[in-house]
């Protein structure tokens, strides 16, 4: 028995197996990207008296994945499956010109311009991504926005779109309820029970709206997307956005 079980442990790891410790790491929530540092709107939200308890607390994630997919899983899509320079800075100045709310704009630049510098220097085998971040930072020529560049390293290390978009609504899911957990919405095992019950609605969400392409890209919660450019406007504030 104790042969055997040495001789299955000696068996190299598959490009399947070895893939999945890049998606775990991708959503990892220790990588330093910086998306713990926003709420999404939910801080403001809160201040205004839209979001009062955990009910109001559900119905707003449940908005801000719809939103999100509706907006954003667009751009992540088509830089998933054509993971090129030329198409990566063709989106990120799509979106660059879509994004209107200043506060979000700021977030979504702050979160891709973090993510590109981390992506660049864990998957150091991928030679393209130092590159293409070099050649964009001396150039100017892109704003680094969060979903083109999520789309993109999720492209170049080998994932396929559902999982991108997937991944992509989980951890804006994970974020907004940290956030909530941070300021004192819900406790983290309320935080817990409301992830897993919000999964089979994102999981819907995801399925009615995934792979469009950038220019299908529309808008679904246009009040919050106003609630959270009054964010820097709060007197106090936990949260960058």
């Amino acid at each position: 028995m104790k042969m055997e079980i040495n001789k299955e442990s000696e068996k190299p790891a598959s490009e399947s197996d070895l893939l999945q410790w890049s998606q775990w790491q991708l959503l990892d929530s220790i990588l330093p990207t910086g998306g713990f540092a926003h709420s999404f709107g939910l801080e403001a939200a809160i201040q205004v008296g839209i979001v009062t308890g955990p009910e109001d607390l559900q119905t707003f994630i449940i908005h801000v994945l719809e939103n999100t997919a509706s907006l954003l899983l667009p751009f992540v899509h088509s830089a998933t499956m054509s993971p090129n320079m030329e198409n990566w800075q063709r989106l990120d100045r799509m979106l660059n010109a879509t994004l209107t709310n200043e506060v979000g704009r700021k977030a979504s630049i702050s979160q891709g311009s973090a993510l590109m510098r981390v992506a660049a220097a864990v998957f150091s085998e991928i030679h393209l991504l130092k590159t293409m971040r070099e050649a964009c930072l001396g150039a100017g020529t892109v704003a680094f926005h969060h979903a083109p560049v999520f789309g993109l390293v999720c492209g170049l290390v080998g994932f396929d779109s559902r999982t991108s978009q997937r991944a992509y609504l989980f951890i804006t899911m994970r974020d907004v309820i940290s956030a909530a957990t941070r300021l004192n919405l819900v406790g983290p095992m309320g935080a817990a029970v409301l992830q897993h019950r919000i999964a089979p609605v994102a999981e819907a969400i995801l399925t009615k709206l995934m792979d469009r392409g950038a220019e299908e890209s529309f808008q679904t919660a246009p009040l919050l997307d106003t609630v959270q450019g009054c964010h820097g406007y709060l007197f106090s504030r936990l949260f960058c956005s």
